[in-house]
C-alpha cells in the first residue's frame, strides 16, 4: 500500500490488522529481550560460558537495542515508518536464525548483537506507525493494546522460554522467531500504510544523517556497558580509561547534537517537562524491572530447584494482569492524568519485590506468587499511562524520534542495571551455579531494584505535577 490519504479507525479491518501487525513485530522483538533469561543455565552449561559470558548474551542485545534505537526512529520518520519496520523484521529474521546454529559463546554474543540491530529498527516504528495512521481519537486505545501486549511478551518470556528449554532445547527459543516474523512481514506490507515526516524543513537545515550521533551513542553505552560489566576483573586504569572513554562519549554526543542541522536527537523535545520526567522514571523503573526478570528465574533454578518451565511460570501473573488491565490503566489515566498511576504503580512494583526477598532453597510457589500478583498489579497500572504520556508530549511529526528516546532510555537502563548489578552483588564467574552465592546477590539486588522502583514513583509524582491529562 502506499502513504497514507486517510487515518486509520482502530475497528477499521485494516485498523485491526495494522495493530496486530506492530504489537505482534514488537512484541516478538521484546519477547526476545526476556524469553532468554530462563535459558542462561542451560546455555552455559551447554556451552560451557562464565557468568559474564552469559551477561552479555543479555548485554550484546540490549547494547544494539539501546544505542541504535534512536537511528531506527530518526530513519523512519524521514524514509518511511512502515518501510524501515520491515527492514527490521527481516533483519532480526535472520538474526535470530544465526542465534539458533551458534556453537560458541562468542557465537552467540555477535548473533544477538546482530539480533539487536534488527529490534532496534522495528521496536519504534511500532509505536509511530500507531500515533501516525490511526485517528487521534483511537490513538489512546491503540496504544493501550501496543503496551499491553508489549507488557505480556516481555512477561510472558520467561514461560515460553522454559517451555521451549524443557522440550526442545535452548535453541528453539530463537528458531521459533523465524515463522513469527515471516507472519508479521506478510500482515505489514498487506494492511500497514506508509507515513514520514513531511514537514518542509527550514532553510539552511541539514538533510544527510546524524552518523556521528549516532557513533557517539553506540561508544558511549558501549564502553559503560563493558566497564560495568568487566569491572571486577578489570585493572583499575583500564577501568578509569574506559570510563572516561564513556563520558566522553556522551558529553559529545550532547554537544553534536546541539549543533547539527540534522539530530538524530531533538533535544527540544527535553524541553517539555512530563517528556522529561516521564523519561526519567523509565530509565530507573526498567533498570529495576530488567534485574528483576534477569535475576529471578536464574534464582528459582539454582537455588529453589526450579525447572526451566516452572522458573518461566512466574511470568503468568505479570500477563495475566496486563492482558486484563493494560487498557483500563490506560483509560484511567486519560480520565485522571497520568501522574497517579505513574506514581503508584512504581511503589507497588517495589512492595511485590520486598515480598519475594525470602526466595531461596526451599521455595515454593507460596513462596513467590504474593510478590509476584503485586508486582504484576503494579507493572499494569504503569505501563500504559507512560507510554501514552511520552507520545503525547511530544510533537506528531516527531513520534519515531520520541518512541525512540523512550525504547532507548528503557533499554540502556535495563542494560545498565543488568550490566553493573552482578557485581555490585558479589556476584562473578561461575557463582550462578552455587546456590549460597546465589542467593546472598539475589536478596541484595532486591533490595536495590526496590529501591530503584520507589525512586521511579518519586520521579512521577514530582515530575508530572499539575499534568491532568496527556497533551492531546
Amino acid at each position: 500500500m502506499g502513504h497514507v490519504t486517510e487515518l486509520l479507525s482502530r475497528d477499521s479491518t485494516r485498523g485491526r490488522l495494522t495493530l496486530t501487525a506492530v504489537t505482534l513485530g514488537s512484541g516478538i522483538a521484546i519477547l526476545d529481550g526476556s524469553v532468554v533469561n530462563v535459558a542462561l543455565r542451560t546455555i552455559g552449561t551447554e556451552l560451557d560460558a562464565s557468568l559474564e559470558q552469559l551477561q552479555w548474551v543479555i548485554n550484546g542485545y540490549m547494547l544494539a537495542l539501546a544505542s541504535l534505537v534512536l537511528v531506527g526512529g530518526a530513519l523512519g520518520d524521514r524514509f518511511g515508518r512502515r518501510a524501515i519496520y520491515l527492514w527490521g523484521m527481516v533483519w532480526f529474521l535472520v538474526a535470530s536464525a544465526l542465534c539458533a546454529v551458534a556453537q560458541t559463546p562468542g557465537q552467540l554474543i555477535a548473533t544477538r548483537v546482530l539480533q539487536g540491530i534488527g529490534a532496534a529498527l522495528l521496536t519504534p516504528g511500532g509505536l509511530a506507525i500507531i500515533q501516525s495512521v490511526f485517528r487521534r481519537e483511537d490513538r489512546a486505545a491503540a496504544i493501550g493494546t501496543w503496551a499491553g501486549m508489549s507488557g505480556i511478551a516481555a512477561a510472558i518470556g520467561p514461560f515460553v522460554g522454559g517451555w521451549l528449554v524443557d522440550n526442545g532445547g535452548w535453541r528453539w527459543i530463537f528458531a521459533i522467531n523465524v515463522p513469527l516474523c515471516v507472519g508479521v512481514i506478510a500482515l505489514t506490507l498487506w494492511a500497514t500504510p506508509e507515513t514520514r515526516d513531511t514537514t518542509p524543513r527550514a532553510e539552511g537545515s541539514g538533510h544527510g544523517f546524524d552518523l556521528l550521533g549516532a557513533g557517539l551513542t553506540v561508544v558511549s553505552l558501549g564502553a559503560l556497558t563493558y566497564a560495568l560489566t568487566a569491572s571486577a576483573t578489570m585493572s583499575q586504569g583500564l577501568l578509569v580509561a574506559v570510563g572516561a572513554l564513556a563520558v566522553a562519549a556522551a558529553v559529545g554526543f550532547v554537544v553534536v547534537e546541539t549543533r547539527s542541522r540534522s539530530p538524530l536527537v531533538q533535544l527540544s523535545l527535553f524541553g517539555d517537562r512530563v517528556f522529561s520526567a516521564a523519561n526519567a522514571m523509565t530509565f530507573v523503573v526498567y533498570g529495576a524491572l530488567g534485574v528483576v526478570f534477569f535475576i529471578l528465574v536464574l534464582q528459582l533454578q539454582v537455588s529453589a530447584g526450579w525447572s526451566a518451565l516452572s522458573a518461566g511460570l512466574t511470568g503468568l501473573p505479570a500477563t495475566v494482569a496486563l492482558m486484563l488491565l493494560s487498557s483500563r490503566a490506560s483509560q484511567l489515566s486519560a480520565r485522571i492524568g497520568p501522574r497517579i498511576p505513574m506514581a503508584v504503580g512504581p511503589l507497588v512494583c517495589a512492595v511485590g519485590v520486598l515480598l519475594l526477598l525470602p526466595v531461596g532453597r526451599d521455595a515454593t510457589w507460596w513462596t513467590v506468587l504474593p510478590g509476584l500478583v503485586i508486582f504484576a498489579l503494579g507493572l499494569a497500572l504503569l505501563v500504559s499511562p507512560l507510554t501514552s504520556t511520552v507520545l503525547a508530549a511530544a510533537p506528531d511529526r516527531y513520534a519515531g524520534v520520541a518512541s525512540g528516546v523512550n525504547n532507548a532510555v528503557a533499554r540502556a537502563g535495563s542494560l545498565l542495571a543488568v550490566a553493573a548489578l552482578p557485581a555490585l552483588v558479589g556476584l562473578s564467574g561461575d557463582d550462578y551455579q552455587d546456590a549460597s552465592a546465589m542467593t546472598s546477590g539475589f536478596r541484595a539486588s532486591m533490595v536495590i531494584c526496590a529501591a530503584l522502583l520507589t525512586v521511579g514513583g518519586v520521579v512521577s509524582w514530582f515530575g508530572l505535577a499539575k499534568t491532568t491529562h496527556p497533551r492531546p
